[in-house]
């Protein structure tokens, strides 16, 4: 009876293999990968740090879901929980409606590994540089076995490395004899020989020129058109997510913000670090682009981020049209309001000649002191060896406090002041205390 009641609570502990078929969604597509409550923690105690918090979403079958976000906001992180690098510290991860997150069965992890593959971002860093590309190709094959004999590997492996553009004879060479592109499209050879039926492509152009790119990506479209393959396409560049992916997920620090369809992302971006991401798009007008007004993100917009809130907490809400976005309940319903009205949102505004951006207003602990980064000079580093001269030799400190002051060399200047008040203080106040001295011992 325990044993019945233990399968009923987590049936997919005792699997030892995939179904055909993963469950199926509302809108009547197949679940291919689902994060329920996806937290993940690195490191114990009070130096653990959540990289990513309550992560939930799916990706159906068949389709490219991107998810974005600036650097260390979770991507990689998430990429490398679904191929089970990372452990989850909470949640679930289902491939086909079977956990494949914490501990699985044996067969079941092989299945894993057979089923899902990983193009990184490193073209150079993810290949072994001792081996030739014909066994790093093979490698999975060999593993595996998915292959009849000799023969039949040989003709996969040439036949894989043809159709991502390179030569049967550069499977004798090493990673180190081709170039960025060459490189990572043997890493994507080398995950496609395997027939995957899902691929975690962890920004796998962004290490490539602008040039390569568009080849690499019409690649990874192809041998989806051809062989049916799901990917989760990780990048931070939405100027190229918006043409590739089918749905969109937007991730801010570990949380995921808003999850689309990829048109209605862009014509609805509700959240505001959405909008931000929207903004940074370059435009390829330099005229254009110089009169773009950024929209800076800031957390404390939301009333759950500000000190002594004790109101709802933020969760991810489904606001009808495929559309989810993370807030509370009075920013949902603001949301609903205006995705019911149906005006696509502008994000990108052109400002007019001497029109200015309305700036966002920081909290005083916010706002930058003293000059902008911009204009800052080069050789302008405030290096503490100022300070130490101007203590050691407090005139040359002087003469330097007014020479950087006068060029603008603030944060020089600063530190020669800084260096030669601190010794004048103290010659000033020795000779007191010698003067003292002479007084008390004439007395």
């Amino acid at each position: 009876m325990e044993k019945e009641k233990k399968e009923k609570i987590i049936p997919s502990q005792t699997a030892a293999h995939f179904p055909e078929h993963g469950p199926i969604a509302e809108n009547g597509k197949e679940i291919l990968v689902s994060l329920k409550n996806v937290d993940i923690t690195f490191g114990k105690g009070d130096s653990a740090v959540k990289a990513v918090k309550n992560a939930s979403f799916d990706i159906y079958k068949g389709e490219t879901f991107s998810l974005v976000g600036e650097s260390g906001s979770g991507k990689t992180t998430i990429g490398r929980a679904i191929i089970r690098v990372n452990p989850c510290a909470n949640g679930e991860i289902l491939y086909k409606g079977v956990r494949i997150s914490g501990k699985i069965h044996p067969s079941l992890d092989r299945e894993v590994i057979r089923n899902i593959q990983m193009v990184f971002q490193d073209p150079a860093a993810s290949l072994n540089e001792r081996a030739t590309v014909d066994y790093i190709v093979s490698e999975g094959l060999y593993n595996f076995h998915l292959f009849e004999n000799e023969s039949d590997r040989v003709q996969k492996v040439e036949n894989i490395i043809k159709e991502v553009g390179l030569l049967p004879e550069h499977l004798t060479r090493y990673p180190h004899e081709f170039s960025g592109g060459q490189r990572q499209r043997i890493g994507l050879a080398r995950a496609i020989v395997m027939e995957p039926e899902f691929i975690v492509a962890d920004e796998p152009i962004s290490a490539l020129d602008v040039s390569i790119r568009a080849q690499v990506l019409n690649l990874l479209k192809k041998f989806q058109e051809e062989k049916g393959i799901t990917y989760l396409f990780i990048a931070h560049d939405l100027s190229i997510v918006r043409f590739i992916s089918d749905r969109i997920g937007v991730i801010y620090k570990g949380d995921i913000v808003e999850v689309a369809d990829a048109v209605e992302l862009f014509d609805y971006p509700l959240h505001p670090y959405t909008k931000s991401l929207i903004s940074a798009i370059p435009i390829p007008d330099p005229l254009l682009e110089k009169n773009k007004a950024l929209f800076t993100y800031n957390p404390k917009v939301h009333e759950y981020n500000l000190p002594g809130y004790e109101g709802d907490a933020p969760t991810m809400h489904d606001i009808g049209h495929g559309h989810l976005v993370y807030g509370n309940e009075k920013e949902i319903a603001e949301y609903k309001k205006i995705r019911e009205a149906g005006v696509p949102i502008k994000s990108i505004t052109i400002l007019k000649p001497g029109e200015e951006a309305t700036k966002v207003e920081l909290e005083e602990d916010e706002v930058p002191q003293g000059e902008s980064i911009l204009d800052i000079p080069v050789h302008d580093t405030g290096s503490a060896w100022y300070a130490f001269g101007s203590f050691l030799l407090p005139i040359l400190g002087i003469v330097g406090w007014i020479v950087f002051k006068h060029i603008k060399y603030y944060r020089n200047f600063k530190a020669c002041r800084k260096g030669t008040i601190i010794s004048l203080s103290i010659i000033g106040a020795v000779i007191v205390l010698f003067l003292l001295f002479l007084l008390l011992s004439i007395i």
